[in-house]
């Protein structure tokens, strides 16, 4: 292990470090997963249906993070520019100087003379993503929809015209951050309420357990669809609502536990020495309570991905323009005949939900003791 991981890892987990990279399975899914997740998190850079640089008039412009309007490249519209349009794309490479909505193709190829009309021009140019469209981005394509994959559109598109593949790139990284928040915050709390319930037992422990019981009972989905009656739909609600009914999933292990735990000699040596409960807790306690938690994660974090595709596939999710792959499945079962929504959902799903099980596979069998300190 290099110096400077020595001296950020501690002893112990550098053997834990080692025990998971020994998993090549969780290892390689590892090093996969952040591939793809990385390439998510730049997915107006990849799929978008603005260029990432134009050159006008020697002037250099940023779709991506400004607003211009039409009449900044020579148009007639005060709105913003709608870069695909041909009209556009003549206007920026002409220079704006000659009208482009005549023959816009034929002007396009005399403006690489430098002369259009006998005019001088300073040719434009733009720079785009890999692939020119958006997850919102309606094609007109002078075809029915949904259309299957061509060399244009990869995965095909859907019934509204949608590029399907720039749908997963940012659907992929909205599942993942939302399973992110969602799954950090609940285990927190669940966490902090089952250490509490173990750690003290008795009345604490029994009011706890009758609290958690009326909570789990409360119809979650209902309370959803009423929520989103009164405030409309929108991404920060629904992490709201999932932590708010999924942090009881973590309580029975983390509490059970603790229960094992209390009256071991090391916790009884701590109060002997006067160390506070909450340090005996958190510090002493719980790392002796993880891998039973790890245990729970992947199926926590699943279940949090399945919450929100199955909400979307009810309608009960994110908003319709969201690009979420439960909507993509709906899609789906709507359009038996575009196969390739069927078979881009389930590889997406499978592909993602696989490797955040075996990374957490190799997390468990890393914190495992017998494992650590064999």
């Amino acid at each position: 292990m290099p110096p400077s991981r020595r001296g950020f890892l501690s002893p112990l987990n550098q053997r834990r470090w080692r025990n998971f990279t020994r998993n090549q399975r969780a290892f390689w899914s590892l090093w996969v997963f952040a591939v793809l997740f990385a390439l998510s998190l730049c997915a107006e850079l990849i799929a978008n249906d603005k260029p990432l640089l134009i050159q006008y008039r020697g002037d250099l412009f940023f779709p991506l993070t400004n607003v211009y309007p039409e009449t900044t490249f020579g148009g007639d519209f005060p709105t913003e520019a709608a870069y695909r349009d041909v009209e556009v794309k003549c206007l920026i490479a002409t220079g704006g100087l000659v009208e482009c909505f005549d023959d816009p193709e034929g002007l396009i190829e005399d403006a690489g003379d430098g002369m259009v009309n006998g005019e001088a021009i300073e040719a434009g140019w733009s720079i785009w993503p890999l692939i020119p469209y958006s997850y919102n981005t309606p094609n007109n394509l002078g075809r029915p929809a949904p259309s299957p994959p061509d060399a244009d559109h990869w995965l095909g598109t859907d019934d509204a015209t949608r590029d399907v593949l720039a749908r997963v790139i940012y659907g992929f990284r909205l599942s993942i951050v939302f399973t992110l928040i969602v799954t950090a915050s609940a285990s927190v709390i669940g966490i902090a309420a089952g250490a509490v319930q173990g750690f003290f037992g008795g009345k604490v422990d029994l009011i706890f357990q009758r609290i958690i019981e009326i909570w789990s009972s409360t119809p979650s989905l209902y309370i959803i669809i009423i929520m989103f009656a009164i405030f409309g739909r929108g991404f920060w609600l629904l992490v709201f609502l999932t932590v708010l009914f999924g942090w009881p999933a973590l309580v029975g292990v983390v509490r059970a536990e603790f229960l094992r735990a209390r009256n071991f000699e090391y916790v009884r040596a701590a109060r002997a020495l006067g160390v506070s409960d909450v340090t005996i807790m958190f510090r002493h306690m719980l790392p002796n309570a993880m891998v039973a938690t790890l245990t729970m994660m992947p199926f926590l974090i699943t279940a949090t991905i399945g919450t929100l595709a199955s909400l979307d596939f009810l309608g009960f999710g994110l908003p319709a323009s969201s690009p979420s792959l439960g909507e993509l499945t709906l899609q789906a079962k709507q359009n038996l005949q575009a196969p390739w929504l069927g078979f881009t959902a389930f590889f997406t799903f499978a592909i993602m939900l696989s490797l955040l099980v075996f990374i957490f596979e190799g997390v468990r069998d890393a914190f495992d003791p017998r494992k650590t300190f064999s």
